[in-house]
């Protein structure tokens, strides 16, 4: 006699029936669209012929306990939706790429998405309990996802109810609890008067960037020139984000240089946070002039750096290499005061900070948020309550204004 199990036999898509060692029974497994799980049940039955029969009628029975919902009341339905109008955006230069890729990300994940978990659920009927069952679910499979990722998932699905009222399915969108975040700060290059000058990580950095040129150090083929050093002082000057939709997107169209005071006016069309216009340090415009000195032919639809490579993330790539170098020559990959690692982003980080430090305190926050495109609450946040106490900040909280 062959003890040999035959393999499952698929009935139809989520139905089908099989055997386990010791029974003689067909057990029938259906797939629980609504829970996201297979339900398993004894067909009590030894004859595969009959527990296809009983299969069916356990399947058929689910189903008509299932209500139906019309494709366009469910989750899915709206979350399609969602994603195809911020896509659209994105083309139209209206929405942020990064946040429609994110927003993907998190409705079409194909371990824990949200279509995965409520897709075919009635949005009329979806309410916060739904929804802490499925972060419940969440924190369940992935334990390792951080509140950001959480807080990023439940914007996702906010924003999904939202088309869902805006078409009149709904009244009110369900309310979400906010996962509890840990600010962690801002690593930044330490600078004098915060260290002493000669542990001015920025400093280093600097100086590592210009024996590098002055070395001829190629890199992937690429040689690091001047352009390097530049980028650095312009992030800091500037605040822009190190980023292709930021500073590897700026043309010289989107720079106008003003008087009084001395600055560069730098148009960020598609930044993280979206359009903005935004005032540079002096510093900048002297940045600026030796760009232009690089690049004598350059018309207005050239970029600003590296604007031989059309593909902007490429142009990223390059200058992130040679900066790792850098920091890798002056030492400073790590910031020993919040124990994480430097990246190009550290330099925006510098900037901010050093207005703060620099301005002695009276720096306006509402004007560096704007500038920088964030906010008063991220900066204060991640940037002001974790710098030292200095004796500018303490003459500056005990201060009554100028005398006229």
């Amino acid at each position: 006699m062959d003890d040999t199990l035959p393999a499952a036999i698929k009935l139809y898509r989520g139905v089908s029936i099989y055997r386990v060692a010791g029974s003689q029974f067909w057990y029938v497994r259906v797939w629980d669209r609504e829970n996201q799980r297979y339900i398993v049940k004894s067909t009590g039955e030894a004859s595969p012929i009959k527990a296809k029969a009983v299969a069916q009628s356990h399947a058929l029975s689910m189903i008509r306990q299932e209500q139906m919902v019309e494709k366009e009341y469910t989750f899915k339905y709206y979350a399609l939706k969602l994603l195809n109008e911020t896509s659209a955006m994105a083309v139209r230069g209206e929405r942020n790429r990064g946040y429609v890729k994110a927003l993907h990300w998190a409705v079409q994940n194909e371990d824990w998405g949200l279509i995965r978990k409520l897709g075919f659920k009635d949005v009329r009927k979806i309410s916060t309990r739904d929804y802490r069952e499925y972060l419940d679910d969440l924190t369940e499979k992935r334990p390792e996802l951080s509140s950001s990722t959480k807080n990023t998932i439940m914007a996702a699905f906010r924003n999904v109810m939202k088309i869902a009222r805006e078409d009149g399915a709904i009244d009110l969108v369900p309310e979400t609890p906010r996962s509890k975040q840990r600010d962690n700060p801002r690593p930044f290059f330490r600078f004098h008067p915060l260290v002493a000058k000669d542990d001015d990580a920025y400093r280093k950095v600097r100086a590592a960037a210009k024996k590098m040129q002055k070395d001829g150090v190629v890199i992937r083929g690429t040689a690091v020139t001047g352009e390097l050093y530049d980028l650095i002082l312009f992030v800091v000057n500037s605040f822009v984000r190190p980023i292709s939709s930021e500073l590897y997107a700026l043309k010289h169209s989107d720079v106008t240089v003003a008087t009084d005071p001395q600055r560069l006016i730098l148009i960020v069309r598609n930044g993280k946070t979206g359009f903005r216009s935004a005032n540079t340090m002096e510093g900048a415009v002297g940045i600026y002039q030796r760009i232009k000195k690089r690049y004598p032919d350059a018309g207005p639809d050239d970029y600003l750096f590296l604007p031989q490579y059309r593909n902007r993330e490429t142009a990223g790539k390059i200058i992130q290499r040679q900066f790792k170098m850098a920091m890798e020559l002056a030492g400073v990959e790590d910031d020993v005061h919040t124990n994480q690692k430097h990246t190009i982003y550290s330099l925006r980080h510098t900037a901010i900070c050093m207005r703060f430090i620099h301005s002695h305190g009276d720096i306006n926050v509402f004007n560096l948020a704007k500038n920088a495109g964030t906010s008063v609450d991220q900066i204060e946040r991640f940037y002001a309550r974790h710098l030292p106490l200095s004796r500018e900040l303490a003459i500056n909280l005990q201060s009554f204004g100028k005398k006229s």
